[in-house]
């Protein structure tokens, strides 16, 4: 069995490989990477055996030699701006595979997409359409919201002045981790089995930004209060309102085999 990740660079790339690399053998992994840059992980990959190959979605000519002798690849969603370039990306990805004969293709959609067909649900559903259509084994694994959107909601400065001011509205987040998607999308890569299959990896339950504030008070060990203000503008709030952050699904702790990291825990690495 040989098992590609493509973007294997990228920070989910990075800590699928890490997470693979303890469930089988190194020589069995082969990361796609678009430049030469080579993290701890990758070089680690190298050290055990395992390959790293040149993937460069713009370059269709050059997918189908790199996809030779893989069984199960992972497709990991393009990260370019322009949702036209991203679906033309995936689409000859999934063509090439195909025809170097890949058996298994994975694919790192959004969670909950077929609520909405508005901004970037609509190039996943599009691109899952895509890997239907070619009669490849499949599995969707619809990634949830990363929580380091928080990061612009200022922490910092929320704990200095001891009040967390939102935009108004019912806000409910069901945003996960990059370490628990990563350790999911392992297990997934290593297990048999998962064919045709579509997972939803987000929360089991969701969270508010007044249980954002109690963490903060936690891990600040003063008073944090939430506040909600209408005259509050950020690019943020119109881009949450687009995707579906209140739906839960217990796929991410099933696929873990354990729970999802609390919010405590994930916030904590931003209040650094």
């Amino acid at each position: 069995m040989t098992i590609m990740i493509t973007g294997g660079t990228g920070q989910l790339g990075n800590l699928i490989i890490a997470n693979l690399l303890v469930r089988v053998p190194a020589t069995e992994i082969i990361a796609g990477v678009r430049n030469g840059g080579m993290s701890a992980t990758l070089k680690a990959l190298k050290d055990q055996g395992g390959e790293v190959r040149c993937i460069d979605y713009d370059r269709p000519e050059t997918l189908q030699k790199a996809f030779a002798g893989v069984n199960k690849l992972l497709l990991i969603s393009s990260s370019h701006t322009d949702d036209t370039v991203r679906l033309t990306q995936h689409t000859s990805v999934i063509n090439a595979a195909k025809n170097a004969g890949v058996e298994h293709i994975l694919y790192t959609s959004f969670a909950f997409p077929q609520t909405s067909l508005k901004g970037s649900s609509s190039v996943h559903r599009f691109t899952e359409q895509v890997i239907f259509d070619s009669v490849m084994k499949y599995t969707i694994l619809r990634n949830g919201l990363y929580i380091d959107f928080v990061n612009v909601l200022g922490l910092q400065e929320a704990i200095q002045s001891g009040v967390l001011t939102t935009s108004a509205g019912d806000w409910r987040f069901n945003a996960v981790t990059r370490s628990d998607l990563a350790r999911a999308i392992a297990n997934v890569l290593a297990e048999k089995g998962h064919e045709q299959r579509i997972y939803e990896l987000a929360a089991p339950k969701t969270w508010n930004f007044a249980d954002l504030a109690e963490v903060l008070t936690a891990l600040a060990d003063k008073p944090v209060m939430h506040i909600e203000d209408v005259s509050v503008q950020h690019w943020i709030y119109p881009f949450l309102s687009s995707i579906d952050t209140g739906s839960t699904s217990k796929d991410l702790e099933q696929l873990m085999g354990k729970p999802i990291t609390s919010l405590e825990e994930s916030i904590a690495p931003f209040l650094n």
